[in-house]
């Protein structure tokens, strides 16, 4: 599955919204739920996420496979809170060996998962609705972005794909020339480590090239661009923003009106 490409019905009511708006709603969602430690919060704010889903256009087990990366860093925060919390507060629940699991940490390390799916979800389902160019074209149009930014943040986007491409071919190369780890964790390592850096030379000289031909065409001449894909922003986009903003601002208020809510600073 390409994690940059589409995945919903663009016929969805939320799908086709323009995509600054899709942006804007995600990024209010998002600082909304920065500001605060409780676990009463983000709950609320991932039950409205998954509940508009399908207004997107997207079915829960595409978002599901789309959004692995996020099991497995919430898998991997939940591990390092159990083993290095600093404060092990309330009632022993469980002891891993020396390790003793108290309520304490169980009930931040949920807040902590909690936030990190709530944060994330709304770039997520924003990304999986969005076609690339139409965002470049609309960050240009609604926002009067620098179409310099904007293009090449387009062209940086698109070339995301082969980087995986690329990093297959070369584990199949170094294999086909006999480097092979086996089950040896170390030498897995230093594989990965190769493999990494011979991914990252690769990447910067194809960037190097991309930026000199988009140059070489008149990206950064100064001279007004015309537009082949109108972007409109009509009332529905801005109901869009409203309408984030005011849930945002309600997931905050049942949590103050509760005593719940823990401010970061």
């Amino acid at each position: 599955m390409r994690f940059t490409a589409p995945l919903a019905d663009p016929r969805a009511p939320l799908a086709r919204r323009n995509p600054v708006a899709k942006l804007a709603g995600s990024l209010i969602f998002t600082v909304a739920l920065l500001w605060t430690l409780d676990p009463l919060t983000p709950a609320l704010a991932l039950a409205i996420e998954l509940a508009v889903v399908p207004l997107f256009g997207l079915r829960y087990g595409d978002l599901l496979r789309r959004s692995w990366p996020l099991l497995v860093s919430a898998l991997g925060l939940v591990v390092t809170l159990v083993v290095f919390a600093a404060e092990r507060s309330g009632a022993l629940v469980v002891t891993l060996g020396p390790i003793p699991v108290t309520t304490g940490v169980l009930t931040n390390a949920l807040a902590l998962t909690l936030r990190l799916f709530a944060v994330a979800l709304p770039g997520v389902l924003v990304f999986a609705t969005t076609d690339p160019t139409d965002l470049a074209d609309a960050l240009i149009q609604n926002v009067r972005a620098s179409p310099r930014f904007a293009i090449g943040a387009l062209a940086a986007f698109r070339l995301l794909p082969l980087l995986g491409d690329e990093w297959q071919t070369l584990t199949l190369a170094r294999r086909a020339r006999g480097v092979d780890a086996g089950w040896n964790p170390w030498l897995r390592l230093r594989l990965f480590a190769s493999t990494a850096f011979a991914l990252l030379v690769g990447a910067i000289r194809r960037g190097t090239r991309l930026a000199t031909a988009m140059d070489a065409r008149g990206f950064d001449s100064g001279v007004p661009r015309t537009v082949a894909r109108p972007q409109r922003f009509g009332p529905a986009d801005a109901a869009l923003i409203l309408g984030a903003t005011a849930l945002a601002g309600g997931a905050l208020a049942v949590s103050i009106s509760l005593g719940l809510f823990r401010a970061l600073i």
